[in-house]
């Protein structure tokens, strides 16, 4: 790494004097005509650049310092997220909680080491789409200067993709000449695809949706709430391997009270088969002390200080999480067996007294809870078509319970009580800080830079809240209203995002500055590659724009440009 920061501009002006199209002539009818790409080892940036242009959302990961703060100071038409990180752990893309469409390693494979190249396999095979492809060029030829390499072939591939499930084609069976005219060196291409999941995840899913036996709604409250976290809070997660996710309990326990809140409290449904029996979370001195309150008033960075909500609140949580932990993680199990799919490990705590933050830190010390990768790789990337199934089967539920059967209840009826929030409620509380803003300073519209008038503003989610239901302070901008209905639920473009970086910023840092507890829990829990006590905005409009990728490459929202 030392090599190519010492001698950046050099080796950067050498790799821009050869077009993408010569270097990659091969593969090129492979590029995804959209999606997100991840170019490891992006050196210049050339080929970052070009998939850029082609409309791709584009993650380039340098590790060497130099070259990468050389590449980043580029003009490019669409934004590239850039990161610091190192095969084979990949530590920091695997925070990104994100699948790719393409992984792209040009005159990388050389540089690892033998005895490192099955784990970085593995790690890179684990980052693809179900039909997404893993380019890898093979450099042969000696090296002249003080880099590290180490011999390569394309039969050690092909003995990888048969090991980890992916086909492989060699584009190049006769080994090509070096594009830039070294007479030693010759190279070749090797395409890898992951051909589909072929984790069971899906039939596993649905197995526990329509056909598991269920005598409440638990279930469908429990993949509901995992769908949620898994779709929204990529920041969340505490620790990944190869066979499970670990989540904090206590947000699980969280979103299950968004979830059952309405349910229970304002609608009165019936959740269970024996309404006799009751529910296991619903306690005297937990949850019965805070049904005046709505489901809006819970949420990620609230801050509660009067002791008996503080208590009951706490007590809630922990009825919740033991309720789960006992009933639906216990009761899911591998079809024709008594094997648990899922795993709860719960903390003994000290009840607080007069002050509770809902932050990673105390959401993750009530304990934790597990997650086959592969059912939360699912999740994550299919959740805008497992969510109406979960929500048809929730009110084919309910509809059953003899107690919902004696009230004049409609489809429609149990559809709405099954929303996530509120938008309308959430937005008028930004509204009353620009309010309040507005009586001594100008507030600018956060995508046109313009002076809004309160007489024609409005509070835009720059993720549309209707296809991806967020309503933490960071998603919320203040906008021309004109403006606003213009963009409607659609997903900004990389590019509008990008030119509006300045606005959205000083607007986080005037409406926010000194409520940074609730914004940074918000965004550091909501947004990918953020440490769980990040304080930078310029760190979480990284995120932010990185978050809008995600979206526009699972979701494939309509943009406004």
């Amino acid at each position: 790494m030392t090599y190519y920061s010492t001698n950046a501009s050099t080796l950067a002006k050498q790799y821009d004097s050869v077009p993408f199209e010569s270097v990659h002539k091969e593969w090129l009818y492979a590029i995804p005509k959209e999606g997100i790409v991840l170019d490891v080892g992006a050196g210049s940036g050339r080929d970052a650049r070009y998939l850029a242009s082609k409309g791709l959302g584009v993650v380039a990961v340098e590790p060497a310092t130099g070259i990468r703060e050389l590449a980043q100071g580029y003009t490019v038409s669409n934004p590239i997220h850039w990161i610091s990180d190192t095969l084979p752990e990949l530590t920091e893309v695997f925070r990104l909680q994100t699948k790719f469409d393409l992984i792209l390693l040009s005159a990388v494979w050389m540089h690892l080491a033998p005895s490192s190249r099955e784990r970085a396999f593995r790690k890179l095979s684990s980052l693809l789409k179900p039909n997404g492809k893993l380019i890898i060029s093979l450099r042969h030829g000696n090296c002249a200067d003080e880099r590290t390499m180490y011999p390569v072939s394309a039969d050690e591939l092909a003995k990888f993709a048969s090991q980890f499930g992916l086909t492989y084609r060699l584009l190049t069976p006769e080994k090509s000449n070096d594009e830039l005219g070294r007479a030693d060196v010759q190279w070749q291409t090797v395409l890898l695809m992951l051909p589909d999941n072929g984790t069971g995840a899906f039939p596993l899913i649905r197995n526990i949706v329509i056909n598991d036996s269920k005598s409440s709604t638990y279930k469908i409250a429990l993949l509901r709430t995992l769908l949620r976290i898994a779709e929204g809070h990529p920041g969340a997660v505490i620790e990944q391997t190869n066979e499970h996710v670990v989540l904090p309990v206590g947000l699980v326990a969280l979103y299950w009270l968004k979830l059952y809140k309405p349910l229970i409290d304002k609608f009165e449904m019936q959740q269970n088969s024996n309404a006799s029996r009751g529910l296991g979370f619903i306690k005297e001195d937990g949850w019965q002390k805070i049904k005046a309150f709505s489901s809006n008033d819970f949420y990620i960075g609230a801050h509660y200080s009067d002791t008996l909500t503080v208590q009951a609140l706490y007590r809630t949580l922990k009825d919740i999480a033991s309720t789960v932990k006992n009933m639906p993680a216990r009761y899911i199990t591998l079809p024709g067996t008594d094997k648990g799919v899922f795993h709860v490990e719960l903390n003994q705590t000290r009840k607080p007294k007069t002050d509770l933050l809902l932050d990673f830190d105390f959401l993750s010390s009530l304990g934790k809870f597990y997650v086959p990768t592969h059912i939360w790789d699912s999740l994550t990337q299919f959740s805008v078509w497992i969510e109406p199934t979960l929500i048809n089967e929730w009110s084919s539920l309910m509809a059953g319970y003899s107690q919902n059967k004696q009230r004049p209840l409609t489809k429609v009826d149990y559809l709405n009580a099954l929303r996530w929030d509120d938008p309308e409620r959430t937005t008028s509380r930004i509204r009353k800080r620009v309010n309040e803003l507005l009586k001594s300073e100008n507030v600018a519209c956060c995508w046109s830079g313009k002076r809004l008038r309160l007489s024609s503003y409005a509070i835009d989610h720059a993720f549309p809240f209707a296809r991806w239901p967020n309503n933490d302070l960071w998603n919320l901008l203040p906008t021309k209203s004109s403006i606003n209905a213009n963009k409607s639920d659609k997903l900004p473009t990389g590019l509008k995002l990008s030119s509006s970086r300045k606005q959205i910023i000083s607007w986080w840092k005037q409406g926010w500055q000194n409520n940074q507890a609730e914004f940074f829990s918000q965004a550091n829990l909501a947004l990918p590659n953020l440490s769980p006590r990040n304080t930078n905005f310029d760190d979480v409009f990284e995120a932010f724009a990185l978050q809008r990728d995600r979206i526009k490459a699972l979701q494939q929202l309509e943009e406004w440009r």
